[in-house]
């Protein structure tokens, strides 16, 4: 979640499907239009223009982020997911307007936040506190956080769901989809049912509020004896499937610490780093969510906030282990053993050409870099994110080589990129091998 600006606007959320199907009708015809237009302009000047280049332009792709940000729900949050993960693959300008799904925050308006509070607490909920701002401290795709003071003195942080996520959610993601297939930008042979039903499966995961405070508490629990990072309490008489309430916790955005001293900065990127493979191989539990908002600071106590565990996953001691023999080949370099380790965890398959399979194996290599060196690594005097993209870019142009890897290994590696982007940002300087060391 993200602060609203100043001047963010409050916008009703179309809850009704029908609503959002309309939306996304109007959405298709205004971009086909557009496409119409650029198209007739291009073959009046001589040219022969290709689907995709017509359909990727600033003026729609701002369209869709325009358009997504107000529906909220489902759509925005693949829409944010596709800004994240390609947004590399974008041009600049494209990439800088999807990227607007990740900064612009839409509120509701006091009316429908009153109905959706009256449905699930009942008519006379305002008796319960002391004081509730409308107005919220933080909004994003599903949902907006307001802070409130209870009767009873308790200084809260409720979370309200927008009306209509739940159930719009599967239509959501097929109209995204559909847009996705008209742009071009994968190819109409690759089969993506079962990339759509994870997406639909976790999105109803994190529209249930009651599943995200379990988590939450699980990871409080986890985390209790470690003086360095806050886990919001969970309120469970205030929460529902629609509200998750907790503890208010102060902290300062995570960004914030990239005017703060190297040394700090190193402390606490390393803290999160350790806490990524603590996730990965001690807990089997893991925030997959990469989003820098979902870690805040805390200037005087030098301690990190976790919020915000809807995308939370767990998994089996398997895949830890085939993640642990993966990192051991990495480091000692053993080819053979690296290829055994990617097929176990299905980056590739058997059947994967031998050629596809080296550029995978080289980009593993590459990604172990930073881990096989000894001393700090430092985030900002590399060009590996770059070498890194290139090769993905490559590899993904190849329309021979289209393998969807197990939907857990592909949330695993959305929370490592997310770590390396933030270390990044912060230009922070980690010894990594002494931190995998401790779990490999």
């Amino acid at each position: 979640m993200i602060q609203p600006k100043p001047d963010a606007r409050a916008l009703a959320v179309p809850a009704g499907r029908l609503s959002r199907l309309a939306r996304f009708g109007a959405l298709t015809s205004s971009v086909a239009g557009n496409m119409a237009l650029a198209g007739a302009r291009q073959i009046a000047q001589g040219k022969r223009p290709r689907a995709a280049d017509l359909l990727m332009t600033p003026a729609n792709a701002r369209r869709v982020a325009d358009q997504l940000a107000q529906m909220r729900g489902a759509a925005m949050k693949v829409g944010q997911l596709i800004s994240m993960d390609a947004g590399d693959m974008l041009p600049p300008e494209l990439a800088e307007i999807m990227a607007r799904l990740r900064a612009d925050a839409h509120h509701m308006p006091g009316g429908q936040l009153k109905k959706v509070l009256t449905d699930a607490w009942g008519a006379d909920w305002l008796k319960r506190f002391d004081k509730f701002q409308v107005q919220p401290i933080a909004a994003a795709s599903i949902g907006q956080v307001h802070r409130a003071q209870t009767k009873d003195g308790r200084d809260l942080a409720i979370k309200v769901q927008y009306p209509g996520v739940r159930r719009s959610i599967d239509s959501d993601v097929n109209n995204v989809a559909a847009l996705m297939r008209l742009s071009g930008v994968m190819p109409r042979e690759l089969d993506i049912a079962p990339m759509l039903d994870e997406a639909k499966r976790q999105l109803h995961e994190e529209a249930d509020y009651e599943r995200e405070g379990r988590y939450m508490r699980w990871f409080g629990d986890l985390l209790a004896e470690s003086p360095d990072f806050v886990v919001p309490g969970l309120q469970p008489d205030l929460t529902t499937p629609d509200i998750l309430a907790m503890d208010f916790v102060e902290g300062m955005p995570i960004e914030t610490l990239a005017e703060a001293p190297q040394t700090e900065r190193d402390r606490v990127m390393g803290l999160l780093i350790g806490l990524l493979f603590r996730e990965l191989f001690e807990f089997r539990l893991m925030q997959t969510d990469p989003n820098f908002a979902n870690y805040r600071y805390q200037p005087d106590t030098g301690r990190i906030v976790l919020l915000d565990f809807g995308a939370s996953r767990d998994f089996g001691p398997e895949m830890a282990e085939q993640f642990r023999a993966l990192m051991a080949a990495g480091l000692s370099g053993e080819r053979a053993a690296m290829r055994r380790a990617i097929l176990d965890i299905g980056f590739f398959a058997e059947d994967t050409a031998a050629h596809h399979q080296e550029t995978m194996l080289s980009m593993f290599e590459m990604s172990m870099e930073p881990l096989r060196r000894p001393g700090a690594f430092d985030f900002a005097g590399t060009d590996l994110a770059l070498r890194m993209r290139d090769a993905g870019m490559e590899l993904g142009a190849d329309r021979d080589f289209w393998h969807i890897p197990p939907m857990d290994t592909l949330f695993i590696q959305r929370k490592f990129g997310g770590i390396y982007l933030l270390a990044s940002r912060l230009k922070a300087r980690v010894d990594l091998r002494a931190i995998i060391e401790r779990h490999v």
